[in-house]
């Protein structure tokens, strides 16, 4: 059976593709979207793809904590409980039935686009401080900036933008989230299957010689 310290940076990356995959199909798909929220979609028949891609999104996201607490990420605290909060209210945007009052979709949607942002901003400096995040600590700040500044524009267009282009503020904002999950994802299966890369060449060293030594053998009974 796979380890879960393996299997866990596995179902993040996988789980993040599947979530990518429907975001853009339920888009393609829809009606003009580009006006409404998601919160408002959701409560309306918004179709599978959306709550396909939402609740794959939220897989990635708790796969992606386990596999960042068994490689002991420099995660613990704050950083660790608001991507919790974020897979949390994405699963729960997912699970949203039609006809649910909008001010509950409101409130986790903005859970959503809040948590994230808050904890990436946070990890930044951890990860810069940390030898094997340290390749990553760069992407991450830029995201951090892309979200910080999606945040802006996303208050200005919700409240005195009389929420015109809402609903392609709120999809680009997401893209930025999904992005920060797969930064994460790559580096967390890069340092958690290190060590299987390192023993395959060791392997296939082993193998080699076997099969080199085998006609050698043959040729030397042969010649007895």
């Amino acid at each position: 059976m796979l380890p879960l310290r393996k299997a866990y940076p596995l179902v993040a990356a996988g789980g993040l593709v599947v979530a990518a995959i429907a975001f853009v199909v339920a888009h393609l798909v829809t009606t003009p979207w580009l006006d409404v929220s998601i919160g408002a979609a959701l409560t309306l028949d918004s179709g599978l793809s959306l709550g396909v891609a939402l609740a794959s999104a939220g897989l990635a996201g708790l796969a992606l904590v386990a596999g960042l607490r068994a490689v002991q990420a420099p995660i613990g605290g704050w950083p660790e409980r608001l991507m919790l909060d974020w897979a949390a209210a994405v699963s729960l945007l997912a699970a949203l039935p039609s006809g649910t009052p909008g001010f509950v979709a409101v409130v986790l949607c903005a859970v959503a686009f809040l948590t994230l942002p808050a904890a990436t901003a946070l990890l930044v400096p951890r990860l810069r401080a940390d030898a094997g995040w340290e390749p990553v600590a760069r992407p991450m700040e830029w995201l951090a900036l892309a979200q910080g500044l999606g945040l802006v524009v996303l208050t200005y267009v919700a409240l005195p933008g009389h929420q015109v282009l809402i609903g392609l503020v709120e999809r680009l904002l997401v893209g930025v989230e999904l992005a920060v999950v797969g930064v994460l994802a790559v580096r967390l299966v890069q340092l958690a299957w290190a060590g299987a890369a390192a023993r395959l060449p060791k392997r296939v060293t082993a193998v080699g010689r076997f099969l080199m030594a085998a006609p050698i053998a043959d040729r030397e009974n042969a010649a007895r």
